[in-house]
């Protein structure tokens, strides 16, 4: 039996797409049947797939960015913060501890008698037995007012000396008497001269 199948002419059959906007492998592939649809032309090879720029994984990964550094940023404001506290503190600190010093030298002055007197008399007292004299400049104001004593602690200390050194200044002294001076003799002598 003849076969009857007809096969359409060459003219109707769809033609490949020739040129510049051609995408490879859109015609049918090599060993397909002749049935077989083309593929699509807008797919693309798979190693040139365009994806976009900002993802989803992105967006995340800027949020958690963000608030760790919001986070960071706020406990370093209240880091230095406390800090400056902290050295505000520290100098009010150093300036009591000054004060407390001046107060305890100044307790150490009030256990000098000396003192002690030097302050009763600024307020006018007298001990028993004196008589306050008061010298008045031509403003009538008191001469000499600003001698104060010093404070005890900053006087120096005398340097203790020897028995021995003391013992053998008085022999030199008594070996080699001075010129200058007059013996006892004529200081006697002299007195009763001028008495006379």
């Amino acid at each position: 039996m003849p076969d009857h199948r007809r096969t359409p002419p060459r003219a109707s059959r769809p033609r490949g797409r020739s040129g510049p906007g051609r995408v490879p492998g859109s015609g049918r592939a090599a060993g397909a049947p002749r049935g077989a649809r083309p593929a699509p032309a807008t797919e693309a090879p798979a190693g040139s797939v365009r994806r976009p720029r900002f993802t989803g994984r992105a967006a995340v990964l800027v949020l958690v960015l963000a608030v760790l550094a919001i986070s960071y940023a706020s406990s370093m404001r209240a880091y230095l913060q406390q800090r400056g506290e902290i050295n505000g503190i520290r100098d009010q600190i150093a300036l009591r501890r000054a004060s407390i010093a001046g107060l305890e030298k100044e307790k150490q002055r009030w256990q000098d008698p000396a003192f002690v007197r030097q302050q009763a008399r600024e307020l006018g007292y007298l001990m028993p037995g004196e008589t306050a004299y008061r010298v008045l400049d031509e403003n009538g104001k008191p001469i000499e007012q600003d001698s104060r004593l010093t404070d005890p602690s900053t006087l120096a200390k005398p340097v203790p000396t020897a028995w021995w050194s003391t013992a053998w200044q008085s022999m030199e002294l008594a070996g080699n008497p001075s010129k200058a001076d007059p013996t006892p003799a004529a200081k006697i002598a002299g007195k009763s001269t001028s008495g006379q």
